[in-house]
């Protein structure tokens, strides 16, 4: 199985929301699936957490950092890709706090344009309480611990 490094990125707006990617598969190896979670994205070849990180903050909202603040959680998890391909994945979270919650779509590829159904700023009380599926679960207590909640 194929090790796969990522970044994944706890973008929180100046009213504490965070910001979670709504992902629909209408196709492939997940078709049916529909899940909320953390923008981010695998770690390139030669790259460190901290700047795959910056990198994929610009590629999926449109905003350039330069730090990407706390690494503040971990995980490793095995998972599926839209390909099929089953992969292993040691996951660095960073918290990111932003002025504003404008985003841009604007260099998102292919396959974020046909996964990515919704963007949504959720409050704690809102996260706690949805029925919907997020990922990773933990979520709300990563930010607890963090602070942010």
């Amino acid at each position: 199985m194929r090790e796969r490094p990522s970044s994944r990125l706890l973008i929180v707006d100046p009213d504490d929301r965070l910001l979670l990617f709504k992902f629909v598969h209408l196709a492939g190896a997940l078709k049916g699936q529909q899940f909320w979670a953390t923008p981010g994205g695998g770690v390139d070849p030669g790259e460190s957490y901290a700047a795959a990180a910056c990198r994929e903050m610009f590629e999926e909202t449109g905003i350039r950092i330069s730090d990407p603040g706390p690494e503040i959680a971990q995980r490793s998890v095995t998972f599926t890709l839209v390909d099929g391909e089953e992969v292993s994945s040691d996951e660095r979270y960073f918290l990111v706090r932003v002025a504003h919650p404008d985003l841009s779509s604007v260099n998102w590829t292919e396959l974020e344009r046909a996964a990515i159904a919704a963007q949504h700023w959720w409050r704690r009380a809102e996260l706690t309480a949805t029925g919907e599926t997020v990922y990773p679960e933990d979520i709300v207590e990563m930010l607890a611990r963090a602070g942010v909640w």
